[in-house]
């Protein structure tokens, strides 16, 4: 599921969902992605992750396997794809969503895990599950609205109907939209970009956005204070401080320590 490739000395991973026709998201599934970024998330040498899948991104969850099932089989399910929801964004470095195809359900609540979506144009991206009777269960409605606003993400969620790549642009839903063909270079391109970048700074400041957007602003206040003062005695400060006064900015060569 995941393959690895070199951005200097800080390994980009691109996590591939394969699961014919449309990756829907069954049980296995959901194991798999916890597992992978678990691993993940504890390799020190990563710099950026890609997430994407083969033709479609996700489908959403397995259907015929919820409706297969008992009521309490189907409730886990549902936990099990908010845990690996949660595992994805857990990773502590940048992670970028490549999407082609369908980003519906489940495949959508993955990718809002992503530091930051590109999709093709023709992508088609929605929370359909009021159409079945259902709401979220991935975390659409927490992490939706904390990314496009609550008016916006309301009307997604309550009417269950689908946009675009290039309207979940316009809605802030997606930060790039480029033809299909384009798509996974393109989050290549920006995860290489990304893992060139200071790597403990990089993870502090993924932890104080996340961690500090979870509570109220006085907390994420103390939170970035906390993260400051642990990432100035670095190496990397040290470094990037006296390369700033001696080269000049944006010449430093940060070792990760």
């Amino acid at each position: 599921m995941a393959d690895d490739e070199f951005a200097g000395a800080r390994r980009v991973a691109v996590l591939t969902l394969d699961r014919p026709p449309v990756n829907a998201i069954d049980g296995p599934t959901k194991d798999q992605l916890i597992a992978v970024a678990r691993d993940l998330a504890v390799q020190p040498d990563l710099g950026a992750v890609v997430i994407t899948g083969a033709r479609h991104f996700a489908a959403g969850d397995d259907i015929r396997e919820m409706a297969g099932t008992d009521r309490g089989f189907a409730v886990r399910g549902l936990e099990r794809i908010s845990e690996a929801v949660s595992a994805i964004a857990s990773i502590p470095v940048p992670v970028v969503a490549a999407v082609t195809g369908y980003a519906l359900g489940g495949g959508c609540e993955l990718a809002l895990a992503a530091d930051f979506r590109v999709s093709a144009i023709d992508a088609t991206w929605g929370l359909p599950e009021i159409h079945l009777g259902l709401i979220p269960g991935g975390g659409g409605t927490q992490r939706l609205p904390r990314l496009i606003g609550t008016s916006r993400a309301k009307r997604m969620i309550y009417f269950g109907d689908t946009l675009t790549g290039q309207q979940a642009v316009e809605w802030g839903l997606v930060d790039e939209a480029v033809p299909t063909a384009e798509v996974v270079d393109t989050a290549l391109t920006l995860a290489r970009a990304l893992a060139a970048r200071a790597p403990i700074a990089l993870r502090a400041a993924k932890q104080a956005v996340d961690v500090g957007l979870e509570g109220p602003l006085e907390a994420g206040l103390r939170l970035e204070d906390a993260l400051f003062a642990s990432v100035f005695s670095t190496e990397d400060a040290e470094a990037g401080l006296t390369s700033f006064v001696t080269d000049g900015p944006r010449r430093a060569v940060f070792g990760g320590r």
